[in-house]
Formats: structure tokens, sequence, C-alpha cells
């Protein structure tokens, strides 16, 4: 089993480099991770440690390949008090439901009993034309808190 599970959902290819981009500087740092890009339920762990990476999409939607997640979480409703997590959303401040979607899986995952490690990043692209920049601030100082 991997040490970091990543699960990234984008709609146009954004948070999947996002995830590509801060998985080098996790394995570099000595982690070993798998990445799931758009999984069902079923294939990841039910423990460990997770990074979600997700775009918002529409009106604070989550993107299409990550819609079947959302809604197996809500109908299986699993006990995820074994899972600790990493939050990492992108989106533009130019909609009033900016970083919407990193945001609902948040609320999900710990209403499920999961455990956020430090703050939520969320990245305005209208501010950041290279996300995986501020990705990577937040991932070093992420790393210092699940060592």
């Amino acid at each position: 089993m991997a040490d970091i599970t990543l699960i990234s959902g984008s709609t146009l290819g954004s948070a999947e480099y996002v995830a590509e981009h801060v998985a080098e500087k996790l394995e570099e740092a000595g982690f070993s991770t798998e990445m799931f890009h758009g999984p069902e339920l079923y294939e990841v762990p039910q423990d460990g440690i997770w990074l979600i990476v997700c775009s918002t999409h529409g009106a604070g939607e989550l993107p299409d390949n990550l819609q079947p997640f959302m809604e197996q979480l809500e109908d299986q409703q699993p006990d995820l008090s074994k899972v600790r997590f990493g939050a990492l959303g992108l989106g533009s401040s130019e909609y009033d439901t900016f970083c919407g979607a990193i945001g609902a899986l948040d609320q999900k995952l710990t209403s499920l009993g999961a455990k956020r490690i430090g703050d939520r990043l969320e990245i305005d692209v209208t501010q950041h034309e290279i996300p995986e920049d501020p990705a990577e601030v937040w991932v070093i100082n992420w790393i210092n808190l699940i060592k």
C-alpha cells in the first residue's frame, strides 16, 4: 500500500497536472504514492492518507470524473475514521462558487469521520498562471505535518 493516495478530479486537466506535480514532490520527500484520476470508491483504500486535488466546474460542481466518487460516498456512507486527508482545490474567483467542489469534498469526508491535515489550499487560477507553483509551496508545508 502506498503512503499517500492521490485522488484527482479534473475537467480540462489542470487538477490532474497539479496532482502529478505534487506526487513528484511527495516522492522526492520519500513517500510512496498511488494516483487515482476519478476513481470508484471501492478502488481507494479506506485508511491511510489521501490527498484530494480537484477543480471546480460549472456552478460549483465536481468535475464529471469525480461525481461518481462523491455519489458513492453519499450513498454508501463509509466509515472513514482511519483516513487523514489533504485538500487542494482549483477554481476561478470570478465565480461566487470559487473552489466549491473541494469544499464539498472536504465537508463530505469530514462528515464521514476523516480528519483533514492542515489547511485546505484553494488556488485561484486567475491569479496563478501556473497552478503547480502555489501547490508546490503548500505541499512542502503539508509534508511537515504528516512526517
